[in-house]
């Protein structure tokens, strides 16, 4: 198998982007140029790459697995290509931070700005993504600086770990919104909005229901903080969100109290112990350390999954 980078990247590209045309204009190319890209490659793999359903490009199951592993690959490239820039252009400097969805949203381009309003050349890459993909990137040298959460997949990190206190989000006009603590007794029979079945949030609530003999009633599963939210809003049910979710969402429609028992989101900021911080990602992370430091609360204690009385 002969795997060309033109053909990895037109592949990746169409995923991005969803259409051809989109595709070839990201990379500067002629739609059949693309065309013919994506067609060597898939001799070369031997599968579909793509189905064609109402005039859209889906891509098989085949593409979505090939489609992970070629993505760091792309996006290390398009690192390279920008490190290269930046050393040409005597760049002062480069902040490269990837951070999990929940604080992507508002939460951090804020620290962002205000970071690089005193340096006004500074070259700046942010992504959110999954936690286990940052974890892969940081260790990888993709980017410098990661917000994660727990628990770590990979050695080799500098870990700050970070722990915040989640919250009962509830539908605006909720009887419980009474109460400014709630508890499972108090939620009985309450549709819940929830995480995934191996989200840290979704585990530790069901422990604390099972914990106190009360059933718990899930009735949407997402996986984003800020779907749950919009769950919520529409009246579909109580959900558990950490604070950045509802901190900066200023549309209304929920309230928010206090679960006990508590329960808490564990995160990390990681970095590489390979290869030194930067002066401005050292300066970064101080900085993000300051703005975060209003929502920490303390570790959680030994024995227990996230849960404090």
């Amino acid at each position: 198998m002969s795997l060309r980078f033109r053909q990895l990247q037109a592949f990746h590209a169409v995923i991005e982007t969803g259409t051809v045309t989109a595709a070839a204009g990201q990379l500067g190319i002629s739609q059949p140029g693309l065309s013919n890209l994506l067609g060597q490659l898939e001799r070369e793999v031997r599968f579909s790459l793509f189905d064609r359903k109402r005039g859209r490009l889906v891509p098989t199951t085949e593409a979505e697995v090939l489609f992970r592993e070629v993505d760091t690959v792309v996006r290390g490239l398009d690192h390279v290509a920008q490190a290269v820039s930046d050393l040409q252009n005597k760049q002062a400097g480069q902040l490269q931070v990837a951070c999990q969805h929940s604080m992507s949203f508002d939460f951090l381009p804020r620290v962002i700005a205000r970071f690089s309003q005193s340096r006004p050349d500074l070259a700046i890459s942010f992504q959110s993504q999954y936690s286990t993909k940052i974890q892969e990137w940081v260790a990888a040298g993709l980017f410098e600086i990661g917000i994660c959460e727990m628990p770590l997949l990979h050695d080799g990190f500098v870990v700050r770990r970070l722990h915040f206190e989640t919250r009962i989000a509830l539908p605006e006009g909720n009887p419980l919104a009474q109460y400014d603590e709630l508890t499972p007794e108090l939620l009985e029979g309450q549709p819940f909005i929830m995480m995934g079945s191996e989200h840290m949030t979704h585990r530790r609530l069901r422990e604390a229901f099972q914990n106190s003999g009360v059933p718990l009633r899930p009735r949407v599963h997402s996986h984003l903080f800020r779907n749950l939210l919009s769950f919520v809003k529409e009246g579909m049910g109580v959900a558990l969100l950490d604070p950045f979710a509802m901190e900066f969402d200023n549309s209304g429609g929920f309230v928010s109290r206090s679960f006990r028992p508590r329960i808490l989101m564990d995160m990390a900021i990681i970095t590489s112990s390979a290869r030194p911080l930067s002066s401005v990602g050292a300066e970064f992370v101080e900085t993000l350390l300051r703005e975060i430091e209003p929502y920490l609360v303390a570790a959680p204690s030994k024995g227990r999954d996230g849960t404090q009385a």
